[in-house]
Order: structure tokens, then sequence, then C-alpha cells
């Protein structure tokens, strides 16, 4: 289940889409964590996890696999990352919003 992103915080809302059947969802959430666990960065963020199975209507709309990554702010996409890889990657995507 997914709550919205409060638009008027000054916090970016990150949603992480995922399949809990998925390998790959599951390598891009270990990858998100090592980025967001450093104390600096541990709130840059209001997470949201969107899984799929529950929630096709918001994949499909958003045009987004399980393992995808979006950066909103006031209610715009300002960052996408589908199918991360490194964590280098998930890094220079958030990297304009870290702390």
């Amino acid at each position: 289940m997914m709550r919205s992103v409060d638009s008027s915080s000054t916090q970016p809302g990150l949603l992480f889409f995922y399949d809990p059947a998925d390998g790959g969802a599951k390598r891009v959430e270990r990858y998100l964590a090592q980025v967001l666990q450093r104390r600096r960065n541990h709130k840059s963020f209001a997470l949201r996890k969107v899984d799929i199975s529950d929630r096709p209507d918001l994949a499909q709309r958003f045009r987004v696999d399980s393992g995808a990554l979006l950066v909103v702010e006031g209610n715009q996409i300002r960052g996408r990352l589908h199918d991360a890889r490194t964590v280098v990657q998930i890094r220079e995507l958030l990297d304009p919003w870290l702390r």
C-alpha cells in the first residue's frame, strides 16, 4: 500500500516500486538502504515503497517495473532510475538531494 507523498513538505519523496518475488528489486532495495543509512542521508527523503502486485495501476501510470526509483518534488518527477545495478547509480540519482 502507498501513502501519498506530501507535496507541501520540503523533503522530496522517493518512490521505490517493487514486487516481493523479484530478486532484482531486492538487490535495488539493499543498495538503496546502503545509500540512505549513512547518517547524513538518513532523513533526506520521504521514502514510500509501492508493491506493484498490490498497485499495478501506479506502476502503469508511472511506466515503471519492479526495482524502479522515482524522486518526486513539488508534484513533479525530478529523477528516475530503472533496475539499478550498483550503489553508485543510486547515489548519482539521489546526489542532488542528499545532505
